[in-house]
């Protein structure tokens, strides 16, 4: 295909004037090829490849679920390119920004922390679950490339090839326009997802009366709401819609609506089973397959949930409820400087 031309940011070439994203540096110079080699069983290995190479290369949630399949066509097991999956929507810089930025630092650890044992777990149940002939079934439907959503980010394959090292590559003028092209990508998907989390919160927090979410929640029964959170949290992520760093808004919306903090993880955890992305599952390896991913995943978010529960109530490093004072009351208690 034709080099695409490159990427202009207010009048200048961003490649050439170089800020980029580590996501752009990673997709642009490690070539797909040698991604899927090293991605091809479901060693610890290739998880811990999976994890890595997935948390450097952030996407939007849609586009992660066409590169684990573009992944998956390549060579790479189930089970590792659904690691990558969940790692470049929940292990990345951008989501443990906003993370900070909105809700806090506790946030942003429970984050990294609940991540990689959501990815444990699902590598466990895959193995239990996820195997032989619905494995073959997943991957001869996966090969007939339905399109679900962002094939076009998935397909393009803008790695730059040649003779030279990493930085030669990094340098030249072509590296600097692919870096460029995948990061300006990067950032449009990143605020997208953000605006139409951002409206969804507000409808939330301003239609939906609090007494109703506390009482759904069990606010003020400590035991309950630790139990009922992360059982909860992946069924609201699922009807909400909303996905990637996206879901951030609702979540703070959610925190100083009564759901327990590890409710807020497994919330944030099951951006990849909201039910658009359901359905292009089932595009991409069967009804059957899908029902299965979404199980599993469900499951894994709901014990990873209450990992991070229990390890920061252990550690004494649960925030206290309410602390988000920027989320919580309406827009005229804010301008009235009320509480």
């Amino acid at each position: 295909m034709p080099w695409p031309r490159p990427v202009r940011w207010r009048g200048r070439s961003c490649g050439r004037w170089s800020w980029a994203s580590p996501s752009g540096v990673v997709q642009a110079l490690v070539r797909r090829e040698h991604v899927t080699r090293l991605l091809a069983g479901d060693s610890l290995r290739a998880l811990a490849a999976a994890t890595g190479l997935g948390a450097a290369s952030s996407s939007c949630s849609y586009a992660a679920v066409a590169l684990a399949r573009a992944l998956f066509r390549r060579g790479a097991s189930f089970a590792s390119a659904m690691a990558f999956e969940i790692a470049s929507t929940n292990l990345v810089i951008e989501l443990g920004l906003i993370l900070a930025l909105l809700m806090g630092w506790q946030f942003t650890l429970a984050e990294f922390i609940g991540g990689p044992i959501m990815i444990v777990l699902v590598a466990l149940f895959f193995r239990l679950w996820m195997r032989g002939k619905l494995v073959d079934a997943a991957r001869a439907q996966a090969e007939k490339g339905v399109a679900g959503s962002m094939e076009g980010r998935a397909a393009m394959d803008m790695s730059v090839q040649g003779e030279g090292g990493f930085w030669a590559r990094l340098f030249s003028i072509k590296g600097l326009d692919a870096v460029a092209a995948y990061c300006v990508m990067d950032w449009a998907a990143v605020w997208r997802d953000v605006a139409g989390g951002l409206l969804i919160a507000g409808a939330i927090d301003a239609w939906v009366p609090k007494e109703w979410l506390q009482a759904f929640f069990f606010e003020g029964n400590d035991i309950l709401a630790a139990l009922w959170g992360p059982i909860v949290g992946p069924v609201v992520s699922l009807l909400s819609f909303v996905c990637s760093v996206g879901n951030v808004p609702l979540a703070a919306v959610l925190w100083n609506r009564g759901i327990s903090f590890g409710g807020v993880a497994s919330f944030i955890f099951a951006d990849l089973i909201v039910l658009p992305i359901i359905f292009i599952y089932g595009k991409y390896y069967g009804t059957k397959a899908a029902l299965r991913i979404t199980g599993t995943f469900s499951l894994a978010m709901v014990l990873a949930g209450y990992a991070v529960e229990l390890l920061f109530a252990v550690t004494g490093l649960t925030p206290g409820a309410g602390m988000l004072k920027m989320m919580g009351g309406s827009p005229s208690q804010h301008a009235a400087g009320e509480d």
